[in-house]
């Protein structure tokens, strides 16, 4: 463990301050802010050739095994009641819009000859939950520091810009509470966008109705990276076991015990135990406050632990498609309500 508590301590230091960042501006976030600040710092040392090793394995260890924990901690944050009561009414959107951004997100990596596991993520952070649910797929199906900070960047572009545009854009095609409530917890990515997009069109409207029903909606969507990520470890054991039968035999005491996501298990008994006993809010709510900011470590390492030049290079790709997920995921959200007449 000594060995690893400097790359611990920087990753700690780095996420306190990109939390008060994040408090400044809260459609920024910390666990982004963290991110970028890791970046910066990684790209300073890398500028002046300083010797990174000794950070090398507290900053593996946060951004896998602190990022594990942290998404159990989330878990905390779900009342299965009310997440099934309004999830019932939001199913067929949600049903939708994540099968419209896999679909897309497949096509268009594939178009674009973008690597699998970017897609994926970027896919994963458009129709479930931002970069919650690229952190937790990251370690299901093996992606990189560098993959995860390219989805995770381009997943903020967009949320920025929905937290942005969506309040005025809901108004100009007559959103009523509902719909909009709807429309922010199905179609903006990550949990900070939704609240800071419903805020302004609730304030706007007089009352809280959008931003309830979009918080709720939203943490429905949350309990979708558990049969993803159950799904993608299957699919990542078959594909590694289909490798060792091949010619090339990189894994061949491969067993779907390593890559099972326990951690989402953990999610799952942290949302009953919060739903059965229903716990003090004081105590889930520092419980996920904690979770948040863990993710801002993990955030922060991964950061450092990427190469900025070569992301910067190789960036238009992954939001070519992330452009095209976070739109037609809009559309989709805004014509399954139509249908279903909820505006």
């Amino acid at each position: 463990m000594n060995q690893k508590v400097r790359g611990i301590l920087l990753s700690l230091v780095l996420a306190l301050v990109g939390w008060q960042i994040g408090k400044q501006f809260p459609i920024i976030g910390g666990p982004v802010s963290s991110m970028l600040l890791g970046m910066l710092v990684g790209g300073i040392l890398e500028m002046f050739s300083v010797n990174r090793d000794a950070l090398k394995p507290g900053i593996q260890f946060t951004s896998k095994k602190i990022l594990q924990l942290a998404i159990i901690l989330l878990g905390f944050e779900m009342n299965l009641f009310r997440v099934f009561e309004v999830g019932r009414q939001a199913l067929w959107i949600m049903v939708f819009t994540l099968s419209t951004a896999f679909i897309v997100a497949y096509v268009m990596g594939r178009a674009l000859k973008l690597d699998g596991k970017m897609t994926t993520l970027i896919g994963v952070g458009t129709s479930i939950c931002g970069g919650s649910a690229i952190a937790a797929t990251a370690p299901v199906i093996r992606a990189n520091d560098e993959e995860v900070a390219h989805a995770i960047s381009t997943i903020f572009l967009f949320n920025v810009l929905a937290a942005l545009i969506f309040p005025a854009l809901g108004r100009m095609i007559g959103l009523t509470d509902t719909g909009f409530g709807m429309w922010a917890g199905t179609a903006v990515n990550d949990t900070s966008s939704v609240v800071a997009a419903a805020t302004t069109w609730s304030e706007y409207a007089g009352n809280n109705t959008a931003l309830t029903l979009a918080t709720i909606v939203k943490l429905t969507r949350t309990l979708m990276i558990i049969p993803i990520t159950l799904f993608l470890s299957i699919y990542t054991n078959r594909k590694a076991k289909l490798a060792c039968n091949g010619e090339v035999d990189e894994e061949p005491h491969y067993s779907a015990l390593k890559i099972f996501p326990w951690f989402v298990l953990g999610f799952v008994l942290a949302a009953l135990i919060n739903t059965a006993f229903s716990l003090p809010v004081v105590l889930s709510g520092n419980l996920v406050k904690l979770g948040k900011f863990m993710i801002a470590m993990a955030m922060a390492a991964i950061g450092f632990n990427t190469n900025l030049p070569k992301l910067i290079r190789n960036g238009l790709k992954p939001i070519s498609v992330g452009l095209v997920c976070w739109f037609t995921v809009a559309v989709v959200s805004l014509l399954v309500q139509k249908g279903l007449a909820l505006w």
